[in-house]
């Protein structure tokens, strides 16, 4: 099978044996309107094709995290701060648009004091130095290729430049799910710098936030112990729990892209657009310290 449909078939039957978590697809409502591009602003995507191509690259190499952004110093604009991705891809960003791509030699050297500072961050911070190891594979795993090479290799597939990615550095394989190796495909094609033929075979890409999105709606939901556990706020290991909530988030998208006629891939930017809003945030979402999301 496809990577698109390895992911389907191991979520549907996580789905169908969870014990944790169910899927109520009926309570799913018609959500507002929401973008399914990428921020022009808080994205560098107006460079050249090469340049955005290994911004977007460099960005999902780090495009995780999520367990530790309660502890990443966010960027504040007009009094209120930008959350932890948006905080990550603005200050990279800058970085771009200042000074254009690091070289593959410059990744493959990269520290965590480096990474750190482009980001504002603290480098005692855990995630600056998991950042930096993500970033010297990066390097590694191009070599002497341009990331447009990359996109080349893979044929006009989303599938194989996914595959690839996962195949080439750890942190991209994330088995049963690959959320960041299809994010990164789909980034680019919504960047204008790449066109797969089977964008729309993707899943949704599984963090933590379209899962609450869904839960907000009513279409996830938990079981008592679960749902206490991450309403006091509390880290969740990656364990069935974890697996359960991805699993079921992403075989819930799949029933309602096939109700409703959007593809997965835009169904889940428009939910995770519509997660920036503040009644989303304002309820606690499973928080996990992994390198997959």
């Amino acid at each position: 099978m496809s990577l698109a449909a390895d992911v389907r078939a191991a979520c549907a039957q996580i789905a169908a044996d969870a014990r944790h978590v169910r899927i109520d697809i009926a309570a799913m409502p018609v959500l507002p309107d929401a973008s399914a591009d990428l921020d022009p602003e808080r994205h560098y995507l107006e460079g050249e094709p090469a340049d955005v191509a290994a911004y977007l690259l460099t960005l999902d190499a780090i495009n995780f995290g999520s367990g530790w952004f309660p502890l990443v110093r966010k960027r504040e604009v007009d009094g209120r701060m930008v959350s932890g991705y948006f905080t990550i891809a603005w200050a990279l960003s800058d970085r771009f648009r200042a000074h254009g791509p690091w070289t593959n030699a410059e990744l493959r050297s990269m520290t965590t004091t480096q990474i750190a500072a482009v980001l504002g961050q603290q480098p005692e911070l855990e995630l600056m130095s998991l950042y930096a190891q993500a970033l010297r594979a990066l390097g590694a795993f191009l070599g002497e290729r341009r990331p447009l090479d990359v996109v080349a290799a893979a044929g006009g597939s989303a599938q194989r430049l996914a595959a690839a990615l996962a195949g080439g550095m750890a942190m991209f394989a994330d088995v049963g799910f690959y959320k960041r190796a299809q994010i990164a495909a789909n980034d680019l094609e919504l960047a204008g710098v790449a066109r797969f033929d089977d964008i729309d075979e993707l899943t949704i890409f599984a963090d933590n936030l379209v899962p609450h999105v869904l839960r907000c709606a009513g279409v996830l939901v938990y079981d008592d112990e679960l749902a206490a556990h991450i309403d006091a706020g509390l880290p969740l290991p990656m364990d069935r729990r974890e697996r359960e909530i991805r699993a079921c988030a992403l075989h819930a998208c799949e029933l309602i892209s096939a109700r409703d006629g959007v593809p997965p891939r835009v169904l889940d930017v428009q939910l995770w657009n519509h997660g920036q809003t503040p009644e989303i945030k304002a309820s606690p979402r499973h928080r996990c310290r992994t390198v997959y999301y």
